[in-house]
């Protein structure tokens, strides 16, 4: 019996991937898209394999991407923090008159 790739898991991967390389040197947001991309792929992909678990081949594709996809998401919230964090340090002190 011929097993077929599963669809949606190599690009659950892709986004994932993408979604930490974004996170880290692009910017977060766009980390972020990736990584809800990702993670709806990898769910798609896991429910068809569920569904019919001896037709489909690379499941673990999908539970990667799914974990990579849930790294960037977590990247992303760091940057995110991490951005309020810097401009609400610079107002502050725009503001206390301290950087003129």
């Amino acid at each position: 019996m011929n097993q077929e790739t599963l669809p949606g898991a190599s690009n659950a991967l892709t986004f994932g991937i993408i979604s930490i390389v974004t996170s880290i040197f692009c910017c977060g947001p766009f980390g972020a898209i990736f990584s809800i991309i990702g993670l709806s792929n990898a769910k798609k992909a896991e429910k068809l394999h569920e569904e019919n678990p001896g037709v489909y081949t690379g499941v673990d594709n999908a539970k990667t991407g799914k974990t990579l996809s849930y790294i960037g998401l977590a990247i992303a919230a760091i940057m995110l923090i991490l951005g309020i964090i810097y401009f609400g340090v610079i107002i502050a002190l725009i503001t206390s008159g301290q950087l003129d």
